[in-house]
């Protein structure tokens, strides 16, 4: 690599990276030195921010109660999509292109969509505000792309071991738990990502059938904002924090993300 292709790729990185740091700066400043003017680094440098996060139980309970749900979510999207990938990838039915459309479509439409008949419905049968509730309500759009990720995968592998160990007497699920999943562990792992990712970031949903049990970060964040202005301290903190559970996901799946990205085809 030329020096001109490492200088570009570095003022890249450094354009990237400078969101992130100015969200870390403003966490260790108090909100008198942030709306005082423009500075590098905290003069003042307070744990405060962090310190009210972690003693607030609201403020941490919004943590635990997005954690739960989308670790959830992650869960079903996984269980579900797995044998309806296979589906797809192996066998040929009456209306399995339009039927994976269909999926695909759940995945283009905006949650605000489904809003108002997730509600009603959860308030009808005593779901509302749990962590249930925003689990299922974000498999509308993870299940969708699970399949079509896990089927990419699945279909890059040969039905020839199917058979095979079908003659070597095992039976389906023996088969599917030892030898089918191991093969598509990269798929598995990248698929897992984006279910987590997808689900974390999704406010709409989370925020709307939620009120106190299981009332996201997402949503505790907008307690910032007041008559008196916005706490951009405690804001910064919280916006920090929320970004570690990704970077812990990807740190995970990191060897597998690149063969993930491409169905398996690197």
């Amino acid at each position: 690599m030329n020096l001109r292709k490492r200088a570009v790729l570095l003022l890249y990185i450094v354009f990237l990276m400078v969101p992130i740091y100015w969200l870390v700066n403003m966490s260790f400043k108090s909100n008198t030195e942030i709306l005082g003017g423009l500075t590098l680094w905290p003069r003042d440098l307070t744990l405060d921010n962090y310190r009210l996060i972690f003693t607030d139980r609201s403020w941490y309970s919004g943590y635990i109660n997005s954690l739960y749900y989308v670790c959830l979510n992650t869960l079903i999207s996984l269980t579900v999509a797995l044998p309806a990938a296979y589906a797809f990838s192996r066998f040929r039915f009456l209306g399995d292109k339009h039927l994976f459309f269909w999926l695909l479509t759940n995945r283009m439409a905006p949650p605000a969509v489904f809003l108002l008949p997730f509600f009603q419905l959860y308030s009808s049968i005593g779901l509302f505000d749990t962590h249930i509730a925003v689990a299922l309500a974000h498999c509308l759009f993870n299940v969708p792309l699970a399949v079509w990720i896990l089927e990419g995968f699945m279909s890059g592998v040969p039905k020839e071991i199917d058979e095979t160990a079908y003659i070597d007497g095992y039976s389906f699920p023996k088969f599917f738990v030892k030898i089918f999943i191991p093969l598509i562990r990269s798929g598995i792992g990248v698929t897992a990502f984006f279910c987590f990712m997808f689900s974390w970031v999704e406010l709409l949903l989370a925020r709307t059938l939620t009120s106190v049990d299981a009332k996201p970060i997402v949503s505790v964040m907008t307690r910032t904002v007041s008559a008196s202005g916005i706490d951009w301290g405690v804001l910064a903190a919280a916006g920090v924090l929320t970004i570690l559970p990704g970077t812990l996901v990807i740190w995970f799946v990191r060897n597998h993300v690149a063969k993930g990205f491409a169905l398996g085809r690197v």
